[in-house]
């Protein structure tokens, strides 16, 4: 995993982080399963309020994403 033009403990450091990453997008996407299934499982059924909340978690969850797949890529996490 690690790449010849880093030195290691920037890796690590970066493997911590992605580590951290990835529980807040898995938080994040506990949090809007569970705000969609206290209305039945569809977001048409909210309130205007728990609407916004829930495209605040999503857009939350959009950024975590991008900057997971970043890290995913400086590490080189998907090749061989």
């Amino acid at each position: 995993m690690k790449r010849d033009d880093q030195p290691e403990e920037d890796v690590q450091k970066q493997v911590v982080h992605y580590r951290e990453i990835v529980l807040q997008y898995e938080a994040l996407d506990e949090q809007i399963d569970a705000l969609i299934m206290t209305y039945g499982g569809s977001s048409e059924k909210m309130p205007q309020s728990e609407l916004v909340h829930y495209r605040e978690l999503a857009r939350q969850r959009d950024e975590v994403f991008s900057e997971m797949r970043a890290l995913e890529q400086t590490l080189d996490l998907n090749s061989e």
